[in-house]
C-alpha cells in the first residue's frame, strides 16, 4: 500500500467509526467503546506509518478532481510534508488518549455512544484538516469541527452552562469563519487555484493582488478557531463540557487547527508586513493577557483553558516572526502536556468533588489519593513553566529565539517590531505562566484540612492515558535537534541568551508564587472554608456536570470566588478582580453587541407585533363587524323588511328631488 493511500485511511477510519457507533450505539451497546477505540488507535498507528514513510524528506502530494466548478476546480487532494505528518501523528495519540480516558470518564452517561461518535467525527475531521491540499476541502474539515465541538461541549445540556457555552462557542467561531470564507475566495481568485501548492508558489512569486487583505481576513478565521484576542471568549466557558472534550479541543484539534493554516499559508502572510504586526500585537495581547487571567481563577479547568490561550499566542507569536518550525514544534509539545493536563484535572476534580481550586487547598491527602495524577501532571506543569530539561523548554525556547533573530533583523521580510514585541511579551508570559502553574500545584495538591473524601483511585484506562502523554511531555524536546530536517525551518535548539531570560523568568514566577503561597497559609487558617466532597456512598460515580452544578452552588462563579489563601490574590493585588473576571471583556461584548442586537429584535418584534399585525387584525375585524351590523337587520319579519324598503325608497325620491331642484 502506497503511502498516500496509507495517509488517505488515516481520516476515513474514525470517520467510519463515528458512522458504526451512531448507527450501532442503540443496537449494539456492547460495540460502543470498540468503536470508538479501535479505528482512531488504527488511524494514529497508520498516521506513525505515513511518518515514518515521509521521513520528513520531499513533500508527497495526490489528488484528483473532485467536481468541476466552470470556474476554479475542486480537488480533493493529500500534501504530506513534515509539518503535516507530525501534527497528525499528535492528532492521532491524543485522540485516542482522550477515547480511552472517556470509556472511564463516562462509563455510566446515557449519551455516551453519541459522544464518541462526535469525538470520532471531530478527530477525522482534524486530520482531514492536517492532510488537506485543497483549501476548500481543507473548509469542510474546519466547518465539521466547529459542528461538533457545538455538541460535545453541550454534552451535558440539562445545565444552563452548557448550553450558553456551546452556543457562544458556535457563534464565536462563526463570526470568524464568515472573513474566512471570504479570504479563502479572494486569495482562490488571485491565485487562480484553491490547490494550496499553487498558491504558494503564486505567495512566493509576489503575484497576489491584495496580500495583506487576505493575510487580515484569513486572521479573523483563525483568531476565532485557535481563540486569540479579541475572539478567545469562548474558549474558558466551553470548560461546561466533559473533561477529555476540553483536553481534545484544547491540546490537539480544533484551537490548533488556526495556527495549522497560518502555518501552511505563512508565505501569505510573509507577504505583507502589516499582517505581520497585526500577528505580533493579537499574540501578544493574547498572551499576556490569558495569562494574568489564569493566575486569577478558581476553576481548575479555566485555568488550564486560560494556559491554553497563551500558549496559541506563542505559537502565533512564533509565525508572526516568520518562523514556521518553532510554532509547529511548540503545537506539538503542547499537545502533548496540555491533554495530559486536562486528563489529569478530570481525575482531581473526581478525587475532589470540585472543581475549586480554593476547596482544593482546604482538603488533605489529594497527592496520595491520585498518585499517577499528581507526578504526571507535576511532570506537565514543568513542562508548561518551561523548566528544562521537560518538552516545554525546548518549544518555548525556540519561539523566544526566534523573536531574538526577528528582533535583531536576522529574518529577512519581517519587521524588528514584531520581533521585539514577540519577545517582550514571550519573556512577560514565561514568568506569569510559572507562576499560575505553581499556583495550581500548590492549591491542588498541597491543601490543608480534612481528608478529601471523594472518590478512590480512578479506573486503569484514565490512569492509562496519562501515563501515555506523560512521556512525550517529559522527553519530546530533546526532538529539537530532529525536527528542523522534518520542518525546514531554522534550528530549534535553545539559544544560550534566551534560555537565559526564559528560564530566569520562569524560576522568578514560580519563587513569588511560592513565597505568596507561604504568607497566605496563615490567612488560610484563619479563614475555614468547607470543601465540597462528593459522597462516596451515594453513586458509584459522580458526573461532571453535577460536580459543577455543587461548586457553582458553594462558591457561586469562579470569578466570584474569594480566598485569603490565593497566593494569585495576593501577586495580583487590586488587578486580581479584573483578571478574573477576563478583564471584563465579555461585558463589553455584551453592553456593544448582545444588547442591541437583543434591542432591535424586541423593536422588531414590536413592530412586527403591534404595526403588521394590526393591519392584518383591522383587516379581519372589519369585516367581522360589518357582517354584525347586517346580521342584525335580519330579523325574519316581513314588515320590516317593507318598512325598511319602504323608508328606503323614499329617501332615494327626496334625494332625488333635491338634487334636481340644485341643478
Amino acid at each position: 500500500m502506497t503511502t498516500t493511500t496509507t495517509a488517505a485511511l488515516v481520516p476515513l477510519l474514525p470517520f467510519l467509526g463515528a458512522a458504526a457507533g451512531l448507527l450501532l450505539g442503540r443496537r449494539a451497546p456492547g460495540l460502543v467503546r470498540p468503536l470508538a477505540v479501535l479505528p482512531t488507535l488504527a488511524s494514529a498507528v497508520l498516521a506513525v506509518l505515513v511518518a515514518w514513510r515521509q521521513g520528513g524528506g520531499q513533500p508527497l502530494d495526490a489528488a484528483t478532481r473532485l467536481t468541476p466548478t466552470g470556474s476554479l476546480p475542486i480537488d480533493l487532494a493529500l500534501h504530506l510534508d513534515g509539518t503535516a505528518v507530525l501534527v497528525a501523528v499528535l492528532v492521532g495519540v491524543v485522540a485516542t488518549c482522550v477515547q480511552l480516558y472517556s470509556t472511564a470518564y463516562l462509563r455510566d452517561d446515557p449519551r455516551y455512544p453519541s459522544y464518541a461518535a462526535l469525538v470520532s467525527l471531530f478527530t477525522a475531521a482534524m486530520l482531514l484538516v492536517v492532510y488537506s491540499g485543497d483549501l476548500m476541502v481543507l473548509l469542510v474539515g474546519w466547518e465539521v469541527m466547529g459542528i461538533c465541538s457545538y455538541f460535545l461541549v453541550g454534552h451535558y445540556w440539562e445545565t444552563e452552562a452548557a448550553r450558553s457555552a456551546s452556543l457562544k462557542a458556535f457563534l464565536v467561531t462563526k463570526l470568524g469563519d464568515v472573513p474566512f470564507l471570504i479570504g479563502i475566495l479572494a486569495l482562490a481568485a488571485d491565485a487562480g487555484t484553491f490547490r494550496i501548492n499553487g498558491i504558494l508558489t503564486a505567495a512566493a512569486g509576489g503575484t497576489l493582488a491584495h496580500p495583506t487583505l487576505i493575510a487580515l481576513l484569513l486572521l479573523a478565521g483563525v483568531a476565532g478557531k485557535s481563540a486569540q484576542f479579541p475572539l478567545h471568549t469562548w474558549l474558558p466557558d466551553a470548560m461546561a463540557g466533559p473533561t477529555p472534550v476540553s483536553a481534545l479541543i484544547h491540546a490537539a484539534t480544533m484551537v490548533a487547527a488556526g495556527v495549522y493554516v497560518v502555518a501552511r499559508l505563512l508565505p501569505v502572510f510573509a507577504a505583507s508586513t502589516a499582517a505581520l504586526l497585526v500577528l505580533a500585537v493579537m499574540a501578544a495581547l493574547t498572551m499576556a493577557g490569558s495569562a494574568l487571567a489564569a493566575l486569577a481563577q478558581d476553576d481548575i479547568k479555566r485555568v488550564l483553558a486560560y494556559s491554553t490561550i497563551g500558549q496559541l499566542g506563542y505559537m502565533t507569536g512564533a509565525l508572526a516572526v516568520g518562523d514556521r518550525g518553532a510554532a509547529v514544534f511548540h503545537l506539538i509539545t503542547h499537545g502533548a502536556f496540555k491533554a495530559l493536563l486536562f486528563l489529569g484535572a478530570g481525575v482531581i476534580i473526581h478525587a475532589a468533588g470540585t472543581n475549586s481550586l480554593a476547596a482544593m487547598a482546604r482538603m488533605d491527602g489529594l497527592a496520595r489519593r491520585v498518585p499517577d495524577a499528581y507526578w504526571t501532571m507535576t511532570a506537565a506543569l514543568l513542562a508548561l513553566a518551561a523548566i528544562p530539561p521537560f518538552s516545554g523548554f525546548f518549544s518555548k525556547e525556540a519561539v523566544l529565539g526566534a523573536a531574538e533573530r526577528a528582533a535583531h533583523g536576522e529574518t529577512g521580510g519581517v519587521p524588528g517590531a514584531a520581533g521585539w514585541i514577540v519577545l517582550v511579551a514571550g519573556l512577560a508570559t514565561a514568568l506569569l505562566t510559572a507562576a499560575y502553574a505553581g499556583r495550581l500545584w500548590l492549591l491542588a495538591f498541597h491543601g490543608r484540612g480534612p481528608e478529601a473524601t471523594g472518590h478512590g483511585r480512578e479506573p486503569l484506562a484514565m490512569n492509562a492515558a496519562l501515563w501515555i502523554l506523560f512521556l512525550p511531555a517529559l522527553g519530546l524536546g530533546l526532538a529539537a535537534w530532529k525536527l528542523p530536517d522534518w520542518l525546514g525551518g531554522h534550528a530549534l535548539t535553545p539559544t544560550l541568551t534566551t534560555s537565559l531570560l526564559g528560564t530566569a523568568c520562569a524560576l522568578a514566577g514560580l519563587l513569588a508564587v511560592l513565597l505568596a503561597w507561604g504568607r497566605t497559609r496563615t490567612a488560610a487558617a484563619r479563614t475555614p472554608m468547607g470543601a465540597v466532597a462528593a459522597d462516596p456512598a451515594a453513586a458509584p460515580y459522580v458526573s461532571e456536570e453535577e460536580t459543577i452544578a455543587t461548586h457553582e452552588l458553594a462558591y457561586g462563579s469562579p470569578a466570584a470566588a474569594q480566598d485569603p489563601a490565593d497566593p494569585g490574590r495576593l501577586l495580583l493585588g487590586p488587578l486580581h478582580r479584573h483578571a478574573a473576571a477576563g478583564f471584563h471583556l465579555d461585558a463589553v461584548y455584551t453592553a456593544l453587541f448582545v444588547r442591541p442586537v437583543r434591542a432591535g429584535a424586541q423593536l422588531a418584534r414590536f413592530l412586527d407585533r403591534e404595526v403588521v399585525d394590526a393591519y392584518v387584525r383591522g383587516a379581519a375585524t372589519a369585516p367581522g363587524l360589518l357582517g354584525a351590523a347586517v346580521r342584525r337587520a335580519q330579523t325574519g319579519n316581513v314588515q320590516t323588511y317593507l318598512g325598511a324598503l319602504l323608508a328606503g325608497s323614499v329617501v332615494l325620491a327626496v334625494t332625488a328631488v333635491l338634487a334636481a331642484t340644485g341643478a
